[in-house]
């Protein structure tokens, strides 16, 4: 697919994005603290959106300070968003909604979508995990799954928004792994496949090869993993 999507690995679950428009977008940025994030993408002062996936510290990350730099809107769950707003997000900052909720923007949509994992931010109860369903006016929809199990969920997701693009996490001991999450590309069925959460810290020990070699067998080949290092871009 041709598109003006311009999609950035950051490390660990983290990505950059530019809408068709131009809108900068980051997921889940986890970035000065992150030891696989490249120096230069560490402190951003110019961002549009922020949309998180849930609360723990690897995801939500630098979203405050990031927020507070630029005026980004924050994409949330209501529970994680009040805890953000009670740290100093500013009201008109942020944007809340809910599981199979839809928010529209300029020249794209967020759908939160089901996550099997837990959420809290600061140890404090930031509602469910989720993941996000990103589609842009021109160009390909985008499956975030944040930190997830494999769940039957996947078949749903394919019928519903047709990922082109999705990304896994595949690290193990917090998330599935590389096994599991190719048994989840194969129900989601997206043409590309970008693995996330792995590799970060010595604890996520989930083969992006093994999830690579898993995923093309169970698909057939008809799916593409693309192994993206941090700072490349797709």
């Amino acid at each position: 697919m041709s598109s003006n999507v311009r999609i950035t690995f950051l490390g660990h679950s983290a990505f950059k994005i530019i809408s068709p428009k131009g809108h900068i977008i980051y997921i889940d940025p986890f970035l000065s603290q992150n030891p696989s994030t490249p120096a230069e993408y560490k402190s951003p002062d110019k961002a549009d959106f922020i949309l998180l996936t849930h609360g723990h510290e690897d995801h939500v990350g630098d979203t405050l300070e990031i927020a507070k730099t630029t005026a980004a809107t924050v994409v949330s769950t209501v529970e994680l968003s009040g805890l953000l707003k009670a740290d100093g997000l500013a009201e008109q900052q942020a944007a809340e909604f809910n599981k199979g909720g839809t928010l529209q923007f300029d020249d794209f949509s967020v759908t939160l979508t089901n996550a099997n994992h837990s959420s809290s931010f600061g140890g404090r109860y930031a509602g469910e995990a989720g993941g996000l369903v990103i589609r842009f006016s021109d160009g390909p929809t985008i499956y975030h799954a944040g930190d997830t199990s494999i769940m039957p969920d996947f078949s749903l997701y394919a019928e519903l928004y047709a990922p082109y693009i999705s990304m896994l996490p595949i690290g193990d001991h917090y998330t599935m792994g590389p096994v599991e999450a190719a048994m989840a590309a194969s129900m989601l069925r997206s043409k590309i496949f970008i693995p996330i959460h792995f590799g970060t810290f010595p604890v996520l020990t989930g083969s992006p090869d093994v999830f690579k070699t898993e995923t093309e067998k169970r698909t057939g080949g008809a799916s593409q993993v693309t192994i993206l290092k941090p700072g490349e871009s797709l």
